[in-house]
Order: C-alpha cells, then structure tokens, then sequence
C-alpha cells in the first residue's frame, strides 16, 4: 500500500489507585521477581509477550480500559498491594548478619565492574555466560544487602539477535535499543544537568554520560559515549557488544575501565573493594593509580594501594578470551596517560601487560593480575588452570601455591527457579526456603515430597517448554518457506499434552571447544537411539555463535543439517534466537542438560546448574563446576581423557562414553516406570540434583565466598596500607624494589650432613646459610616441607617448619638458619627446603614471585 506509515503510541495514564506499577517497571527487582512480572502478565498476557517482557514498554502500550477494570478488580488490587507490600519490606532489610563480620556498611563499598550484565532479556546488556553470571552476582548482592554498586557499559545496540536460514546460516540482525525502552535515567547533578566526565583520547577529548539502573539495594551506573558533542567515532563506541576492530575494543575499556572510575568519582562514591570481573574493565587500576600520583605518592606506592584493594575474576582458558593489544595501538591511547599522568613511561606499563608468549603483546589479564592482589578462577578445575596458564607472573612459585584461588560460580536462584516450583516449595516448606539457600541439610527435606507429585510438575515444566518451542519453531520454519506437512515432521514430538518423552537440551554460545556436534560422532547409533518407538528422545540444541567466528557457525550448519535428515527429523530440534527467556524455559523443561566441553577448558559453565536446580539431570564432561557437583546420584559424568592426547583420539572415546551412557544408563533409567506411570529411580536422581545443587551453587554462596575470602581481607588490606597517609603501603613498595633489586644475587646453602635414617623420638637438625645480598633476616623464611609421595610419585607437603636465625655468622658472612626437625610423621617419608621474601603487610605469602629451593 503506497504512502507513508506514521509510527503513533497511545499512552495510557495509571489509575491512582495502581500508580505504583511505574515504580515497579523501573526497579530491575522485577527481573527476578515473578509476582512482579505477574501484575503485567495478568493485566494483558498477550501484550506482555509482545513487549518481550518489558514492563517499561508494557506500561506505555497497555489499553486504559484494561487499567481501568483492573483498578475496580478487587482480586488483581489484592495481589498488587501483596506484592507492594513484600516489595517495601525487601527495601527495609538490613545487610545480613554473616556478611557485617567481613564488610562494615556504612564505610565499605564494594564496585563491581564487567563488560556485560545479563539482568533479563528486556535489557539487552549480555552476550553469554559472563553477563549471565554478572548479573546474578549483583541480584545476589541485592538480595543479602551488601554495600555495592556496578558498573558496566549502554550498549545502544547491544548483542545480536539470531534468526537461522533454511540452509541453517545464522544471520545476525541488530537492534538499536531506544533508551527510554529501559529501566533507567540519566544520572543529573543539583542543577538538573546531565553528570559528564571526559577521557582522553589521541588528539581529541571524548565525554562519557553517566545512567543509573536500579537494581533492588544495588545502583548499577552504566557508561555511554552516544553524546552529540562528541566527534562520530566516539559516538560509536558504545554502541555494539564486542563489535569492532582492537581499536574499538580498546576505546570501550578505556570508557569501561577510566571511565568508570571517573564516573564513581563524580558520583561522590569511594569504593574500599574494586572486583575487576574478567580483563575488560583492567584500565581501571591506572586510573586508580594516576589519582594517587595526583596526591604526591610516587607509582610503586600507587600501584600498591591500588592493588590491595582489587580482586580480580578471570573467566576463562581460551585463548580468544583474553584481550590483547599490540604496542603500539597502546602506545597511541597511553603514551601521554603514562608519561604526563602517571609520570613514567610506556616501558613501564608494557611491562604490566606482558605474558609469556613474548610476543611483545599488552595482555589485558596480565595487567588485571599485576595490578591486583585478589584473584580467582570460577571453578575448582579452573582454579589450577588459570595458575598454570598465568603462573608466569610468579615465576618461582610452584603453581599450586601461587596467589590465584577459585570461587566456584553459582546461579540466582530466584533467578532460574520455575515459577512451579516456587510454589511447590511454597507449599511444602512455607515461606521459609527462601532463607536457607545456604543449608544442605534444610534441602534433604525435598526426599519427603511425593514422587507422584514431584514427576507431575516435571511433566508441567516440559509441557510449558514443548508450547514455546514448538510456537518458536513453527514460526521459524514459516519464514524459511516449510511446507506445512515439513512443518507436522519437524515439530512432531512438541506436542505439550504428550511429554512422555525423555527430553534432552544442549544450549550456550557455539564455541569450538564447546564440541556442540559430539553427539554426532556416530550418527548410525544415535540414529537407532532416537527412533526407538518404545523409548523415544528428543534433542533440543539452541546458542549463538559470534559473528566472526566461522568454526562456531558451521556447528550450528551441522546441527541443521542433522535436523533435517530424514531419520532425525523432529527428534533432532536446533531453536534460534537463544536469550534468556528461552534459557529459562530450557532448563526447566528438560529431563537432561547435556554438555560436552573439551576438557579443561569449561572455566565454570553455570547452565547446568540452573537445570539442576529444577531437577534435571546433568550429563556432563567432568569439567568447570561438574568436577565439584557430580556425586554420583545426580547425574552422569563423561571421563575426560589426557589433554596431551590427539582431540581426534578424544573426540572419538568421550563420543563413545556419552553414546554409551545414553544407551546403558539414561533412556533405560528414564523408562523404567512402576504401576503408576513414573520412574522411580529418575525421582529420585532429579531429587539428588536439587538438594545437592540449590545449597552449593547458588549465587549467595558464590556471593558469600567473594565476601569472606576477597571482598573482606581487600577492605582490611586497604585500610592497614592507607594509614597515616599511606606510609604502609611506601614502606611495602620500598620492600619490594629491594628484595627485587637483590634477589638475583641471593644465595642458600645447606651446611648439615644429609641424614636419611632417623630413630623415632629423635631430632634432625638442619642449618642452612644464606647470602642474604644486603637483605636482612627479617626479610626472607627459610622453610622446611615434610610430606608424602602421592600415587604418581610427587611430593605432597603434609607439614611446614620454619627455621630461625641465628646470632653466629656462617661462612663468608652468611646468615645461619637452623631447625632441629622432630618428625610426626612415621615411616618413608621426604622433606624440602626453601626460602622466600616475607613482609608482614604482604596479601599473600608468594605475591612477590621469587623463591629458592635448596
């Protein structure tokens, strides 16, 4: 029809007695709060779908009519002043008891930046499984009162939204977000003017305008450069997640990271804990350090204080993970930041980014860990790798000892938990559940819960799951031109009244070491195993891939193509448009979350635990957070072979295993029913996953670690290195330039005769002298380890002894250190000798990276 469309919204305006629902649409409390999202849902079904859950837009496109009956509805005003009333109580909570032993509130504050914060698909600020668990960290803070505020970056157009072509092409469409779409404002001064802070860019000055999202007890301040005085590439720069060459990657790190700091600056806020989330926001240490310049420190000083106040999260072992830039893009945004702000040159801060590839690259993780003293890894298996990959900041340390920990990530419960859930553990445990999500023991309560009634809200989950994918599909093979009759193969075991059968999802970001097509290592067995007329299974797979990564597109062409062979179709099912809607409706569905990754390189992977947390059952390489969660009774575990081994050889074995354990275990255990319809034993594994999951790997538990373990010893660190204007902190600098100074010289010898037979009762005694180099006693412990030989033969340290000096001096001016070692010991067993630098004011024993061994 030819001529003009004109786009009109007409707005309703709130009943006075519902005017609290724009109160609501603007708190991202909704975000995990079903019966707020409730109220719209109820209000129009219809429209809230078609907002895409937005409560913000939902609210500008609502019909007055329908406000109006609903203002006079006495049940719907009953459940609104139920939910205001929980609403106001929520703000009214105090911080928790257990957090006040670590954090004081009224003077810490803790500032929590990433690149992305996965709130809710409404608020497209997420990528993946780093926004995802961001978000969860905050909504956790939130929820337990921690004094914290975050920050991230307004993305205008965020991360893509995927549609997949009949030849099983994804196509990447973006969306600009029109800003008043979003629950949030910008941040405006007491004049009423916008608050601005400038950065520095090559040549030119860019601004930064400030907006503020509330998020329950947590401020969350996103940055924006889409400003009309600033120049068009500046514009730009906040405009796409992870878009753009280096030299937009850098620009949005300087916004993130200086930008940041700036932002609290002018918001009046002085954070005591900085949690650098992943290297992106790393910048912001240098901007941290050129304010203490600022105040007369000199730069070793600086960065000491900087760094004792900074925990530092990495994410991940792939190598694509890790930002790096070449010296001269950095040379270019920092040769003047270094030299007139921070007062020394690029040689100095090159060396901060150096890793040990030596290709003279600036690696942002090497720089967020040299400038932090806190850091972790998000699992257990992820811990010991990032210390191995990143040992070489700590050259001498052994591994294992060097100052990286892990905190193993866990998911928001209020989160991911199904709404049918939330009423069943309503009814069976009252109110109460929702204050243990800490105790193991409360959740052995779920064993006293029917098995009947247990298997039927299983079975109402799955029938939610069929009717979304099945509309989801439906409309995706529409557009790519199906044929009805194509469309009745394809979608034939969706039918939401017929859930009968064992169900299967595979969904995260299409990444190779993801190995999203294992499954297909032996189409010929899979083939046998889907089209068993008695057992049948359904695959579910969903995820993106980046838009430049091509190897992770073609496994989503694979897993098309597998769909659409005529022996798999409709029990092998690819889903486009993975958000978190659809994650959410995924893992509650499910029977079994499958995951496959090549071994050790699933950092954490939190998806698996939100299906666990509704009862599915786990089958997963024993990587990331699996290696921790799998006991046995609530899952299956695929035993990764030795990474030294060819991946062909891998692939084929664990394709084997997994193939194996769908055919012996999972499909046998899943049918084997009782008179009355269930399988017992698939009860009481579902059973098992929850009350082994919810208590362990939840977000308040990850949230609690970070406070007892990070968070707490970081504001104590601070303050003892801040006292009498930071006298503590220049004499640990001065430490530490003598120590490295004197180091290479610093020489450890062992004067006793080497005994290897001792008579119980008796003691060996040990001297050792050192060639101190001009360091004094003091400044070093020279240590004893007495261990065991492990199974494959290596040392494992059972106890620790320190000798001590002595008033003599030994050869050549040494300084003697002495122990008469009494072994506890009995038997065979080894001993060690070391010695390292020690100060009483180190975070950590090792964080120097220098040791000896005898």
């Amino acid at each position: 029809m030819p001529g003009t469309r004109y786009r009109l919204e007409v707005q309703p305006r709130l009943p006075e007695s519902l005017c609290r629902l724009g109160e609501l649409a603007n708190d991202l409390k909704y975000t995990w709060d079903r019966r707020i999202r409730g109220l719209f849902y109820q209000l129009d079904h219809v429209l809230w779908e078609e907002c895409s859950h937005n409560p913000k837009v939902f609210l500008r496109r609502v019909s007055q009519n329908r406000l109006e009956q609903a203002a006079r509805d006495r049940v719907f005003l009953e459940e609104y002043n139920r939910v205001l009333s929980s609403f106001d109580s929520y703000y009214k909570e105090p911080m928790r008891p257990e957090l006040q032993e670590h954090l004081n509130q009224d003077k810490d504050l803790v500032a929590y930046f990433c690149a992305e914060f996965g709130f809710h698909e409404s608020m497209p600020l997420y990528s993946g499984g780093l926004g995802i668990l961001a978000g969860d960290l905050v909504k956790a803070a939130s929820d337990m009162h921690l004094p914290m505020v975050a920050v991230g970056i307004l993305y205008r157009q965020g991360y893509f939204v995927q549609t997949v072509d009949a030849e099983g092409n994804q196509v990447a469409h973006y969306n600009p977000t029109d800003f008043d779409d979003l629950p949030i404002e910008p941040v405006r001064d007491e004049d009423g003017e916008e608050v601005r802070v400038p950065l520095p860019f090559p040549g030119r000055e860019a601004w930064v305008r400030i907006w503020r999202a509330r998020l329950g007890h947590v401020a969350v301040y996103l940055l924006d450069t889409d400003l009309p005085d600033n120049a068009e590439q500046d514009r730009a720069i906040t405009y796409q997640l992870y878009g753009g060459d280096a030299t937009v990657r850098i620009q949005q790190e300087i916004v993130l990271g200086i930008g940041g700091v700036r932002a609290l600056r002018a918001l009046g806020l002085r954070p005591t804990v900085w949690h650098v989330n992943e290297g992106h926001a790393a910048f912001q240490a240098l901007e941290r350090c050129r304010e203490y310049v600022a105040q007369g420190q000199d730069l070793d000083t600086a960065l000491e204080r900087t760094a004792n106040a900074t925990v530092f999260t990495t994410h991940t072992p792939v190598s694509a993970g890790h930002d790096i830039f070449s010296p001269d893009l950095m040379g270019t945004y920092f040769g003047p930041y270094a030299e007139e702000e921070l007062g020394t040159g690029m040689e100095w801060l090159l060396a901060l980014g150096q890793d040990a590839s030596q290709d003279g690259g600036f690696n942002m993780t090497a720089l967020a860990m040299r400038t932090s003293r806190y850091q972790n890894g998000v699992s257990r298996i992820h811990g010991r790798v990032a210390s191995e990959m990143e040992g070489y900041i700590w050259p001498e340390i052994p591994r294992g000892e060097n100052p990286i920990g892990y905190v193993t990530n866990g998911v928001h419960v209020p989160t991911f938990l199904a709404r049918e859930w939330v009423s069943f553990f309503d009814l069976h445990f009252g109110g109460q559940w929702r204050s243990e999500l800490l105790n193991e023991g409360f959740w052995e309560g779920i064993d006293r819960i029917q098995d009947h009634s247990f298997w039927s809200v299983r079975h109402s989950l799955k029938a939610e799951l069929f009717a979304e994918a099945r509309q989801r599909l439906i409309h995706q093979h529409r557009r790519n031109g199906a044929t009805q009759a194509q469309i009745e193969r394809l979608t034939e075991q969706l039918h939401p009244d017929r859930t009968d059968v064992l169900t299967i999802g595979f969904a995260r970001r299409f990444a190779t070491y993801k190995r999203a097509t294992l499954l297909f290592t032996d189409p010929d067995r899979l083939a046998r195993l889907v089209n068993d007329a008695r057992r049948p299974v359904l695959f579910l797979f969903a995820g993106k891939a980046h838009p430049s990564d091509q190897p992770g597109q073609h496994l989503i062409r694979v897993i098309h193509e597998f769909s659409r062979r005529p022996e798999f179709e409709g029990k092998i099912v690819l889903l486009e448009g993975y958000d978190m809607a659809l994650a959410r409706k995924l893992v509650t569905g499910v029977d079994v979350w499958l995951n496959t990754p090549e071994y050790p390189k699933e950092a954490s992977g939190t998806s698996g635990q939100k299906a666990g947390i509704n009862g599915g059952l786990n089958l997963s390489v024993l990587d990331g957070w699996w290696g921790e969660g799998y006991n046995g009774e609530n899952g299956w575990a695929i035993t990764p072979h030795d990474p030294e081994m060819s991946s062909d050889y891998r692939n084929r074995e664990e394709a084997k295993e997994l193939l194996e354990l769908l055919e012996d275990q999972v499909v046998p255990k899943y049918y084997r029913r009782n008179g009355h319809g269930y399988s017992e034993e698939w009860v009481r594994m579902s059973k098992n996953a929850i009350k082994s999951q919810i208590p362990r790997f939840n977000a308040q538990r990850m949230l609690m670690d970070y406070v007892r373990d990070f968070y707490g010893p970081a504001s104590r660190q601070q303050r003892r290195l801040a006292r009498a204007g930071g006298e503590p902190a220049q004499d640990l600098a001065r430490w530490k330039r003598r120590v490295d100074q004197a180091w290479d010289q610093v020489r450890v010898e062992r004067l006793d005769d080497v005994r290897e037979e001792l008579t119980s009762g008796d003691s060996l005694p040990i001297t050792v002298a050192v060639q101190l180099n001009g360091l004094s006693p003091e400044d070093v412990r020279v240590e004893c380890l007495v261990g065991r030989a492990d199974d494959l033969g290596d040392f494992e340290a059972r106890e620790r002894h320190g000798l001590v000096p002595l008033e003599e001096p030994g050869p050549d001016g040494a300084t003697l250190f002495h122990l008469a070692l009494e072994p506890t010991l009995p038997g065979l067993q080894y001993y060690k000798l070391r010695m390292y630098p020690y100060h009483p004011a180190l975070a950590h024993l090792h964080e120097t990276g220098h040791m000896r061994w005898l």
